[in-house]
C-alpha cells in the first residue's frame, strides 16, 4: 500500500494542485476514526503517517502504572521501561497499538478520505482563484449541457452559463472554443459556482478593453454601453485627449478592431458613438445614421420628441423599434420617434389657399377649385393656357360650363390690364 499511496500523494500534489500535507491530514483524521472502531478508545489517539515512506502508525498515550486495570488507557511500569527506561508510575508513554489488520483498513479509508478532501479543496481552490476575478473574460470548452445550461470546461475548474445568459442567436456544441464573461462567483450550497456570461453588456465592454489599447490606457473612456444581444450594441466612447478621436480608436485602422470584436460576437452589430455632455449633440450621435429634423425635450419627464422625414422614419425607429430601444438605454431619454408632417402641412396650406383663390374669382365651387389645384393650375395664369375641353375633362362639367368658366378666366386676366390702361 505504501508505494501506491506515496504514488498518489505526488500525482495529486503535481497535477491537481494540492498539497501534500493537506492530504496527509485528511487521511490521518479519517483514519483516527476508523481506528477507534478497530483498537477500541484508547487514551490520546493519533496517527503518524510518514510522508516519505507511507507508513502508517496508531499511536496512543498510555499512563504508566504498577498493575493494568484498562489495558487502552494504561501500561505496566516493566513495559513500560522497555519504551522510555526511566518511566515511573504516574508518567505518560506514547506507544504504537496499530493493529495487525490495519494495512486494509487503512488503505481502504485512506482512498475514500483523499477523494472526499480533494473535492473540497478543488471548490476551495475554485473560490479563492475565481472570488477576485468577476468582470474578466475567461476562455473554456463547452463540456456539456445541463437542460439548457451550459459548461463550460476552464482547464481545472468548471463554469456554468445559465440559459439567461446565452446568445439566443447562438448555438453550442459539445467541443465548442468560448470566451464568455465572469459575472459573479458564487460560493453556495453546492459551492463555489462560476457564472459566466456571452450575453452581458460588460462582455462588449471587456472585449473594447483588451482589443483597444487607449481605452486600456484610460485614454478613452467607455461612457455607456447599451445591447440585444445577438442583434445590436451601441457603445458611446469620449477623450479628455482633443487630439485623440475616440471613434476613431474604437474603429482601428481600416477597422481592423472593430473587427475582431464583431467576429467574437459572431456578426453582432456594433455601433461606436461619441459621447457628449450635451444630450441633443448625444441623442443625434446616437440615433446615426438616421437623419433628425426636430428634437423637442421634456426635462420633467426626461424624454425627447423626435421628428424625421418620411423616408428617414424606419432608419431611426430601427428593426422592431430597436435603434430607438438602445438609444434610449445608453442617452437615458425616452425617446419618441414621429414622422415630420411641418413640410407636408406646408404644401397643405399652399393648396387651400391657392383653391380659395380661385373659387373667389371664378363660377366653381371650392371642390371644383381644389381639383383644378391638384391638376397643377394652382392660379388664373395657369387656367389661361387651359382651353375648353380641358375643364370639361379635368371638372368633369359640361361643354357650357366650362366655356363660362372659361370665358371668366380670361375676364379675370385682362380686367386688371385694362384698369391700368
Amino acid at each position: 500500500m505504501n508505494a501506491e499511496f506515496i504514488a498518489m500523494l505526488d500525482y495529486l500534489e503535481r497535477e491537481r494542485g494540492i498539497k501534500r500535507e493537506i492530504l496527509l491530514e485528511a487521511v490521518s483524521t479519517a483514519l483516527l476514526s476508523a481506528s477507534k472502531k478497530s483498537i477500541g478508545a484508547s487514551r490520546e489517539l493519533r496517527i503518524d503517517i510518514d510522508p516519505k515512506t507511507g507508513d502508517i502508525r496508531a499511536l496512543a498515550n498510555l499512563v504508566v502504572v504498577d498493575h493494568v486495570g484498562n489495558p487502552q488507557d494504561e501500561i505496566d511500569v516493566v513495559k513500560a521501561r522497555r519504551i522510555k527506561p526511566d518511566a515511573k508510575v504516574g508518567d505518560t508513554v506514547e506507544m504504537e497499538v496499530t493493529p495487525r489488520n490495519f494495512g486494509r483498513i487503512a488503505a481502504q479509508t485512506a482512498k475514500q478520505a483523499m477523494m472526499q478532501r480533494i473535492r473540497q479543496v478543488e471548490k476551495e481552490m475554485i473560490y479563492e482563484e475565481f472570488k477576485d476575478r468577476a468582470g474578466e473574460i475567461v476562455s473554456g470548452t463547452v463540456r456539456r449541457f445541463d437542460r439548457s445550461d451550459v459548461i463550460l470546461d476552464l482547464g481545472k475548474f468548471e463554469a456554468i452559463m445559465p440559459q439567461r445568459e446565452r446568445v439566443v442567436v447562438e448555438d453550442y456544441n459539445v467541443g465548442d472554443r468560448l470566451r464568455a464573461y465572469v459575472v459573479a462567483v458564487e460560493n453556495g450550497i453546492r459551492g463555489p459556482e462560476i457564472i459566466v456570461s456571452r450575453s452581458h453588456p460588460n462582455f462588449v465592454r471587456r472585449l473594447f478593453e483588451l482589443e483597444v489599447s487607449e481605452i486600456a490606457d484610460g485614454t478613452v473612456e467607455i461612457r455607456g454601453i447599451a445591447r440585444e444581444a445577438g442583434y445590436r450594441t451601441k457603445i458611446a466612447v469620449w477623450s479628455a485627449n482633443e487630439k485623440v478621436d475616440p471613434v476613431g480608436a474604437c474603429v482601428g485602422m481600416r477597422g481592423s478592431r472593430v473587427k475582431n470584436i464583431v467576429r467574437e460576437l459572431n456578426n453582432e452589430k456594433v455601433d461606436i458613438i461619441r459621447w457628449s455632455s450635451d444630450p441633443k449633440e448625444f441623442v443625434l450621435e446616437a440615433l446615426k445614421p438616421a437623419k433628425v429634423k426636430n428634437l423637442v425635450f421634456d426635462t420633467e419627464k426626461k424624454s425627447v420628441q423626435i421628428s424625421v422625414d418620411e423616408d428617414q422614419l424606419s432608419l431611426a425607429i430601427g428593426k422592431k423599434g430597436q435603434n430607438a430601444r438602445l438609444t434610449s438605454r445608453l442617452t437615458g431619454w425616452e425617446i419618441n420617434i414621429d414622422k415630420d408632417t411641418s413640410a407636408t402641412t406646408a404644401v397643405e396650406q399652399k393648396v387651400a389657399q391657392a383653391a380659395q383663390a380661385l373659387a373667389g374669382a371664378l363660377p366653381i365651387t371650392e371642390e371644383q377649385a381644389m381639383t383644378l389645384v391638384k391638376s397643377g393650375f394652382t392660379n388664373l395664369e395657369g387656367l389661361r393656357d387651359a382651353d375648353v375641353k380641358d375643364l370639361v375633362e379635368i371638372l368633369s362639367v359640361e361643354e357650357t360650363k366650362a366655356q363660362e368658366i372659361h370665358d371668366a378666366v380670361h375676364r379675370e386676366e385682362d380686367a386688371p390690364k385694362a384698369g391700368s390702361a
